[in-house]
């Protein structure tokens, strides 16, 4: 309401110390310089998962090619949710900008219609969007696919401020209910998505005196699949509400949230008022502070976990790469076994790629190399990619060996099973062994290829 906004400027700005040290930003201490390990890191990719990558197309399937800006990032932070939920002013107040030359524009009405990027920089500074695409050491390069009018749409600050050293915010528009992608003008569940793939934390805030869960949001938790452990929810302005009142909005969120999240631990949800102003009189402020501290803690794990969290990421990376070469040459070899000297080869391929079920082309796969079913590309996937690229211009797995370089499939192997653990291991994580789930991928037993002719 108008009115509250007038009273803002009289409120009291609360103590900042507890921000100051859950996120230890008065501490002198250098980060932790991983530089070494990102050198291996790169190398491994590098030498061992790009030329499979490359040699089967990746790319085209799943539009994610890893630049050396991407192995190199900071962690990324992502605020997603409806308008007018308080991200901005979060953003604000986690880096103290409030009143400040630097601070994020805020307001009742919606007032982020761009996907801004907080980073670190020497002095404050803003950065057309076309301008961070072009940068190849940044690692937002990728983002030039979905077009000049997006790019309109993303804008960069820099703020010389010591918590983005070590991590980066995303603030995105407001999810409007109602409003079609085409208004829009680029494709904004896709621009989500390509955020959410990589963002090593996501929040999703929520208004709860205004709470709707309409079909944009349904269709935001639909991509937040698989990526529940990077979720928290904030049920932000706590303060605003009456305690019952406030339960009973902490019970209709979970209400319709249930259909969307059915995984075993829901996402953490954080009720609490992230701004600078002192709570309103007479509610928990305590239950309030204490909840801001244990995000701030989640927050500062994520930075410290950024290595591991990295090499996860691009050994994910490589599990999904190998499948796909190893579907492509299930596919080829389906083909040249099939193709006789009569037969028409695109007659023959269209027959396998309409319909591989007949040909147990992904059972095959999933029966003799351990991949989890869940791994699996989409069937249909494959349709436009072989659209794409014809079925001739790729070489058996088992044609893919040097001399001196090996082969493809067994270097992404060694990768997958023993280097980028290894590497793990290097960076102390003998304390954390549930990182790399070995019962998904199998990490203990090399896959075999039972297609290599002996």
């Amino acid at each position: 309401p108008p009115e509250e906004a007038e009273d803002a400027s009289e409120l009291t700005k609360r103590d900042r110390s507890h921000l100051e040290n859950t996120l230890k930003l008065n501490e002198d201490k250098p980060a932790d310089d991983f530089s070494g390990v990102l050198q291996r890191l790169r190398k491994i990719y590098h030498s061992s998962i790009k030329p499979l990558e490359q040699s089967y197309r990746y790319n085209e399937l799943r539009q994610h090619e890893i630049t050396d800006g991407e192995i190199t990032s900071k962690p990324m932070v992502l605020f997603l949710g409806p308008w007018s939920v308080g991200k901005s002013s979060m953003i604000n107040y986690l880096l103290g900008l409030d009143d400040t030359p630097y601070q994020l524009y805020t307001g009742a009405e919606p007032t982020t219609s761009e996907f801004t990027v907080i980073m670190h920089g020497p002095k404050l500074k803003t950065i057309e969007g076309i301008v961070m695409a072009a940068d190849s050491a940044r690692s937002f390069s990728p983002l030039e696919k979905f077009g000049q009018n997006f790019l309109e749409k993303l804008i960069g600050i820099e703020v010389p401020h010591k918590l983005l050293e070590r991590v980066t915010f995303v603030d995105t528009p407001g999810i409007i209910e109602n409003r079609k992608q085409q208004e829009r003008g680029y494709p904004f569940n896709d621009v989500c998505q390509w955020f959410i793939d990589r963002a090593d934390l996501i929040f999703v805030v929520f208004d709860p005196t205004k709470l709707d869960v309409g079909l944009e949001l349904e269709m935001l938790f639909r991509q937040l699949k698989g990526r529940e452990s990077q979720i928290r929810i904030i049920l932000n302005k706590a303060d605003s509400l009456a305690t019952q009142e406030l339960m009973r909005v902490y019970g209709a969120l979970f209400w319709s949230l249930a259909p969307l999240i059915n995984v075993t631990e829901p996402p953490r949800v954080y009720v609490s008022s992230f701004w600078p102003h002192e709570y309103h009189p007479d509610t928990h402020k305590d239950l309030f502070l204490k909840e801001e501290i244990s995000l701030l803690e989640d927050l500062n794990q994520v930075i410290e976990n950024r290595m591991e969290n990295k090499i996860a990421f691009i050994r994910q990376h490589a599990i999904r790469v190998r499948i796909h070469a190893l579907l492509v040459d299930r596919y080829l070899q389906t083909y040249k076994d099939k193709m006789t000297f009569f037969s028409d080869g695109e007659l023959v391929f269209r027959d396998i790629v309409e319909d591989p079920d007949k040909f147990f082309i992904f059972k095959s796969i999933l029966a003799k190399t351990n991949v989890s079913k869940f791994d699996l590309p989409n069937r249909e996937a494959y349709k436009d990619f072989f659209g794409i690229n014809p079925i001739t211009s790729f070489k058996l797995l088992s044609q893919q060996c040097s001399y001196m370089g090996g082969c493809f499939l067994e270097k992404i192997e060694k990768a997958i099973t023993r280097e980028l653990p290894d590497l793990l291991g290097s960076i102390g994580l003998g304390k954390k062994p549930n990182v790399l789930s070995c019962d998904i991928t199998g990490c203990g037993e090399t896959p075999k290829n039972r297609y290599k002719k002996p």
